[in-house]
């Protein structure tokens, strides 16, 4: 497994362009791999953007394969100066063990299934409020290896709401065209996707790795459900 890191140059128009799409995102990363198609959807490939300032943005990628983004560094980097980073992935997976605790970066794209009538179909929709989205983590944690930490009681700045080292941020909701494999029919399709940080305690090592290298819930084709791990905060 490899996870490689891209600084995005937000003052070039192509980057413009990237950024302003998940699909053109996707179909960039894909490209990177001479095996893959840029419309797969299946794959086993994560990415996320991060922005961590308006002018930062950080594509990452956690791949089986190496990439090779001089696509990406010709079209939103910077070709004479900069390229990406790749890094042997696996040795880290490894060396989780169940009991550390780490800073995690996540961004996902919480639904729930939900029909107004019990004759209805069951219809995925987005959780909309923070709260919601904070517990649809919450209630995934187990399964995915890890134990979100507890605010101390002392530290605690409301009497609802705080009671976790969690946040949700960054909310952002789009709609993009989709066509339908089966029929060839478009659809307008929408997607909101928010990022959590926050600190966790690794409970079944081998089910987060797992999580950090197949991914997180819906949408991992528009860059959700990609999660990282850091050590004292940083990301």
């Amino acid at each position: 497994m490899h996870l490689t890191r891209f600084r995005i140059n937000t003052a070039r128009a192509g980057a413009r362009h990237l950024l302003a799409s998940p699909q053109r995102m996707h179909a960039a990363v894909m490209s990177s791999f001479a095996g893959a198609l840029p419309s797969q959807e299946n794959s086993r490939t994560l990415w996320r953007v991060d922005r961590n300032a308006q002018a930062e943005a950080i594509l990452l990628i956690v791949s089986e394969d190496r990439p090779d983004l001089t696509h990406l560094v010709e079209q939103a980097g910077w070709p004479t100066t900069a390229s990406w980073q790749t890094y042997d992935y696996k040795s880290f997976l490894d060396g989780l063990t169940a009991g550390t605790n780490w800073a995690f970066r996540l961004t996902a794209n919480p639904v729930h299934h939900v029909r107004r009538t019990p004759d209805e179909p069951r219809k995925r929709t987005a959780h909309r409020t923070p709260t919601h989205q904070m517990g649809w983590l919450l209630s995934r944690q187990e399964r995915a290896g890890f134990r979100i930490l507890e605010t101390p009681a002392d530290r605690r700045r409301l009497q609802r709401g705080d009671e976790y080292q969690l946040t949700v941020r960054d909310e952002q909701r789009r709609q993009f065209d989709k066509t339908e494999q089966s029929t060839g029919r478009g659809n307008r399709v929408p997607l909101v996707s928010v990022t959590y940080d926050g600190r966790l305690e690794v409970t079944d090592p081998a089910a987060l790795r797992a999580t950090l290298t197949l991914g997180l819930g819906k949408a991992k084709a528009y860059g959700c459900g990609l999660m990282t791990l850091a050590r004292d905060g940083g990301q």
